[in-house]
């Protein structure tokens, strides 16, 4: 009999929070048990979904989940991986701009439970991954490659999250290191463009949930490769799906490629 995976879901009162609980709703193969919020959110005591009411407990419910998902933010992410680890709770990480305190909360909690970790669930994303490595190994270093990412003025970190595993799928298609052929900003007299520069753009306003471009420039000839997310659901969703994927599997660091079986 296929074990049902119980969730809990941190900050039910964000945007993410919400749209994952919304998602979760006539699935079979999970049930969320916990929301964990803020001590000073909004509703919190509030039911948030079927017989689950919002709390700032978090250790309390990670004893009752298998599995917790996160799109918080980079501080309240590490503070839940620290106390997640001694508990060997999985983990489902969503959360983008982290530093490196807070990898290193997410390594510690990999060494004992099953975590995926990604910028990005969506599944168009992680397939635009695979074409993007493709054509950066085909084209090579000769065609100029540049990411562009926009999205609602709200989002705090840049580049975005998702717009740096493009960039960096490049690199590997190119099978070079990333940070030494990088360039996130352009201002004044820069010069020409070094061959084999990754260039990422970043562009802010309205509500635009996420909109990710790879271009090839060659020769006479532009390829482009986008991705436009239209709504929150299809981030919830992949999750989600990571989610019941992770619980059973050894201690160790995943990602969404690894979900939908594409390494």
């Amino acid at each position: 009999m296929t074990r049902i995976a119980r969730v809990c879901v941190l900050g039910p009162s964000g945007r993410m929070g919400r749209a994952v609980i919304d998602a979760a709703a006539g699935r079979t193969d999970l049930r969320i048990v916990a929301a964990v919020d803020r001590a000073d959110a909004p509703g919190l005591g509030a039911e948030v979904a079927a017989g689950v009411v919002a709390s700032a407990e978090f250790a309390a419910a990670l004893d009752a989940c298998d599995v917790y998902v996160d799109f918080t933010n980079p501080a309240a992410t590490r503070v839940a991986a620290e106390t997640a680890r001694d508990r060997q709770r999985g983990a489902v990480i969503g959360t983008t701009g982290m530093g490196a305190a807070e990898e290193a909360a997410l390594d510690a909690l990999a060494k004992v439970a099953p975590i995926v970790v990604a910028a990005n669930f969506s599944l168009g994303v992680n397939l635009l991954l695979g074409m993007v490595r493709t054509a950066a190994r085909v084209l090579g270093p000769d065609w100029d490659a540049e990411v562009v990412e926009t999205h609602h003025r709200g989002k705090r970190d840049a580049p975005s999250g998702t717009a740096l595993m493009i960039a960096k799928a490049i690199a590997a298609g190119r099978e070079v290191d990333y940070d030494t052929v990088k360039r996130h900003t352009r201002d004044g007299d820069i010069g020409a463009r070094p061959r084999g520069e990754i260039g990422v753009q970043t562009v802010r306003g309205g509500d635009v949930i996420g909109e990710h471009t790879a271009y090839f420039f060659g020769s006479a000839e532009r390829i482009e490769i986008t991705h436009r997310a239209s709504s929150r659901a299809i981030f919830a969703a992949g999750a989600l799906r990571a989610a019941a994927w992770v619980v059973g599997k050894p201690p160790g660091r995943y990602d969404m490629q690894a979900v939908l079986g594409l390494h």
